[in-house]
């Protein structure tokens, strides 16, 4: 599963080259609303909110489309091998926001040397991608990226807190519900669909990011935290931007600069240690 989310970025680049990221997101989260709503009704699982649920998801919702609304943005203005390792920095941001929001999740020795290790890979990739004149676009696109990637990890937090009190699927499915009209109207205001580049390629973007990522991912990853614990499932983090890199060269066509194989050395590593069990 960590591979298919290391595909990530480069689905959203392909879907970006006809949908700007205000209506890929839109697109993306009808897909995937479809396929959670479908798996909920399966597994005959209450969709509606109770009476007391709707301000916690209202304002995940919202937490949710700064968070998509800058990764998209970012995806848009930098390579997909750059955005691919800086998004999968996301459990790191989670790892210190849980330090202060989750009672008994501590930052150890071990998480915290893992934190410098990756933030030095990523101090890498980002100079790698900036001039020493000014924040060129590549530059500009990374930090985004970095933005959405704390805010990722911060959303993940919260929406463990939130799961405490409400279901699981509720929260997934209502913060993309919540999101709609947001994006829909970001879209409309902001943004022009490239219907002339409309092909195969954005198309299928889009269908990986809907029915892969926040499709199936959910479905998939509640099967596994059924069978397995948290630890052993995140352990597997620092596969994310090897895969991300490696499908950005085959796929878009990204060179793999010492810049970006030093970055995914310095970040996988620095995840494996936030993320392994404590055991090993």
């Amino acid at each position: 599963m960590h591979s298919f989310w290391g595909g990530n970025p480069v689905a959203v680049k392909f879907g970006l080259l006809v949908f700007p990221p205000m209506w890929s997101a839109f697109i993306r989260f009808v897909i995937g609303i479809i396929c959670i709503a479908a798996w909920a009704a399966f597994r005959g699982i209450p969709m509606w909110p109770k009476k007391g649920e709707w301000r916690l998801l209202i304002l995940l919702g919202v937490l949710f489309v700064i968070q998509m609304g800058t990764l998209n943005i970012g995806f848009d203005l930098t390579k997909g091998s750059i955005a691919a390792i800086l998004i999968s920095t996301n459990p790191l941001f989670a790892a210190f926001a849980a330090h202060f929001m989750i009672v008994g999740d501590r930052l150890s020795v071990r998480k915290m040397t893992g934190l410098i290790i990756a933030f030095g890979g990523v101090a890498i990739v980002l100079l790698g991608g900036v001039s020493l004149e000014s924040l060129n676009p590549i530059g500009l696109g990374g930090v985004v990226v970095l933005l959405s990637s704390a805010l990722l990890g911060m959303r993940l937090v919260f929406m463990a807190r939130v799961q405490q009190e409400i279901s699981g699927v509720r929260v997934v499915l209502w913060q993309m519900i919540v999101s709609l009209p947001l994006f829909a109207f970001a879209g409309a205001a902001f943004e022009t669909i490239r219907w002339e580049n409309l092909a195969f390629a954005p198309i299928a973007g889009l269908l990986y990011q809907g029915v892969v990522i926040a499709g199936l991912g959910f479905m998939v990853i509640s099967y596994l935290l059924s069978r397995y614990t948290p630890s052993v499932i995140t352990s597997f983090n620092f596969v994310s931007p090897i895969s991300g890199v490696l499908l950005s060269a085959l796929l878009l066509g990204d060179e793999i600069t010492p810049a970006i194989l030093w970055g995914v050395v310095f970040v996988g590593a620095g995840l494996y240690f936030v993320s392994r069990p404590k055991a090993i």
